[in-house]
């Protein structure tokens, strides 16, 4: 039986700048229900993970993780991994006590407090259906970081770029008001957090109808106690000229890009569904170089596509090479459940994706080793 006077729950986070915010979210509004926050998984009741699909390796490592705690705590799984197995995640992991999806987890509190009940304690609970988040459990005021914030501004993707399981883990794209934006990161100024990175699968897109993502970085620029703000992660598709001017007029915000590419070879990119070109892409990073002076220009780029040949590669190669980045996050394929190209044949071999990988990342290497040499 738990210990109903020390609802002690332990926290482990997987994956992407959103799931660091929405563990800080978690133990926010389960603080707020007397929970207590501790960083010892042994001297915990209740043990949870947070977790991401975006790639095989992040679901293996979370796999292995939870299979270490036997029975006997109230162990949980949340995020995208949730969202995608649902129900089948207690077949797969016998101890798991719950699975909450990413729009579920203000329910947490709830089910938490029925586990630790000793009538509800063989119980086991799943919640996957959420389609909206309500947006008060954005003001439970908790953040890891006591001088940086994460602000999430728009929830979900519906780019649907054919290798990714946003879209069916995390829902169709929805923003939050603007309105609640601003306040969310006057809330973390008065908790003495003077630097903000708003956070959205496909930041850039934003807009509620009455502000767009322009908009709202000029009026983040204008909150008093901000000193300094960025963005992630952006789509080349809703990138801009005026973006890049308003980056460099603004005077908090942090001149910085990340700007994925995921392929040099425009035959790739129209398999993935990028909705654009390789030309497209290098011309509007040389916009962002020439209108954004000395900004930081960082990228991501995938290996072994399917039906990605030689020649394919040598694209993505060369597109490193002309652009330059002062830093590319490199990524081996792996195919996603739900997604469009988990139907094609994961046909280029192991050992060709990674000696591709590894001759790109060599590459990179020295770029960023060079830019970083240039700054100094």
């Amino acid at each position: 039986m738990i210990n109903k006077s020390a609802k002690k729950v332990f926290l482990k986070n997987f994956g992407c700048q959103m799931n660091v915010r929405d563990s800080e979210v978690i133990f926010g509004i389960l603080k707020q229900k007397g929970f207590k926050i501790t960083d010892d998984p042994k001297g915990s009741n209740i043990i949870i993970f947070n977790t991401c699909s975006v790639r095989q390796h992040a679901e293996d490592k979370a796999w292995s993780e939870i299979g270490r705690f036997k029975e006997g705590k109230i162990i949980g799984l949340v995020g995208c991994m949730a969202q995608n197995y649902g129900e089948e995640a207690f077949n797969r992991a016998p101890n798991l006590s719950f699975v909450v999806g990413p729009n579920d987890i203000a329910k947490l509190p709830a089910i938490l407090e029925k586990l630790t009940k000793k009538s509800f304690f063989e119980t086991k609970f799943w919640e996957t259906e959420g389609e909206i988040r309500p947006d008060e459990i954005y003001h439970a005021q908790f953040y890891n970081d006591k001088k940086h914030a994460f602000v999430v501004i728009s929830e979900g993707c519906s780019n649907f770029c054919s290798y990714c399981v946003v879209p069916y883990v995390r829902g169709k794209l929805r923003h939050r008001s603007h309105q609640d934006i601003l306040q969310e990161i006057k809330e973390a100024v008065g908790n003495g957090i003077k630097n903000i990175t708003l956070l959205g699968q496909n930041v850039n897109s934003y807009s509620d109808s009455r502000v767009d993502f322009i908009q709202l970085l000029k009026l983040v620029d204008r909150l008093p106690g901000v000193k300094e703000f960025g963005f992630i992660t952006s789509h080349p598709k809703d990138a801009s000229v005026e973006l890049f001017k308003t980056m460099q007029g603004l005077k908090k915000i942090r001149k910085y890009l990340h700007l994925p590419v995921q392929s040099g070879s425009d035959r790739i990119l129209k398999l993935m569904n990028r909705g654009y070109t390789r030309k497209e892409y290098l011309d509007l990073i040389s916009d962002y170089r020439k209108i954004v002076k000395g900004g930081i220009l960082t990228s991501d780029i995938i290996i072994g596509f399917p039906t990605e040949t030689e020649d394919d590669f040598k694209d993505s190669y060369d597109l490193a090479e002309k652009a330059q980045f002062d830093a590319a996050y490199l990524f081996k394929y792996s195919p996603r459940p739900h997604t469009q190209a988990k139907n094609l044949p994961d046909d280029v071999p192991r050992e060709v994706k990674e000696k591709r990988h590894a001759k790109i990342l060599n590459l990179q290497k020295k770029i960023s080793t060079r830019l970083k040499c240039a700054k100094k």
